[in-house]
């Protein structure tokens, strides 16, 4: 597919986690690991239902199906998290094709933000591993929003930050929470294959396996 840039009016925002990292295993085994401390059981099934592409908040509560206080969200939050950046260090590496995708759209001047329910410090972590942050404009995670993905907030807050109406904004996902949370807010959606497969992705304008199959050119 070819990305096209008319008078650089079009704008980008990548989700993070499954979609510019093939990463979603190892948050699996993160929570798996969470989970196995208390003596429970997480199938893959229930994580890609009900975790992936969600706030840690959202998760949590659905976990312990009763709204939990920040200070206890913040403690679990942290130990989960930290069991992810131990595993996945020895692994982390971008989706195939990403920077150079990347640095074709920086060439076309087309504005790119972040749009991820993650928290600043796996933010930082992928930052520190993967040297792509200095092609965003901005980014935005849990803090600055009040609702999570499928809810647009999201994606409405980052066509703000891209200047741009969302009808001309693309979003990058994986999860089938973040494409109906571009997709409500208006955005095109371009999902990616980490997680999900092509037949469960039809919500998407178009699915790829990764960023080598795109093309980026101007008129």
């Amino acid at each position: 597919m070819e990305i096209k840039n008319i008078d650089s009016k079009i704008g980008i925002a990548f989700d993070l986690d499954g979609t510019l990292v093939d990463n979603n295993k190892y948050h699996i085994e993160s929570w798996q690991i969470f989970y196995k401390k208390r003596g429970w059981q997480l199938s893959n099934e229930t994580y890609n239902l009900y975790f992936n592409g969600k706030t840690n908040k959202d998760v949590l509560n659905f976990i312990y199906q009763t709204e939990l206080s920040p200070a206890i969200i913040k403690e679990l939050t942290d130990e989960k998290e930290k069991i992810y950046r131990e595993i996945y260090l020895p692994f982390i590496k971008p989706v195939n094709g990403l920077i150079d995708f990347m640095e074709s759209l920086k060439n076309h001047k087309i504005p790119m933000v972040m749009a991820t329910s993650g928290i600043p410090e796996n933010i930082k972590f992928f930052f520190d591993n993967v040297p792509v942050e200095h092609y965003f404009q901005d980014v935005i995670n849990f803090t600055h929003i009040t609702k999570g993905k499928p809810d647009p907030e999201i994606y409405l807050l980052a066509a703000q930050k891209l200047g741009l109406n969302p009808k001309n904004c693309t979003a990058f996902e994986d999860s089938l929470s973040g494409i109906q949370s571009a997709k409500d807010a208006g955005f095109k959606v371009i999902a990616i294959t980490t997680t999900h497969t092509k037949q469960e992705l039809t919500n998407a304008d178009l699915v790829i396996d990764d960023f080598t199959e795109l093309k980026v050119f101007s008129f």
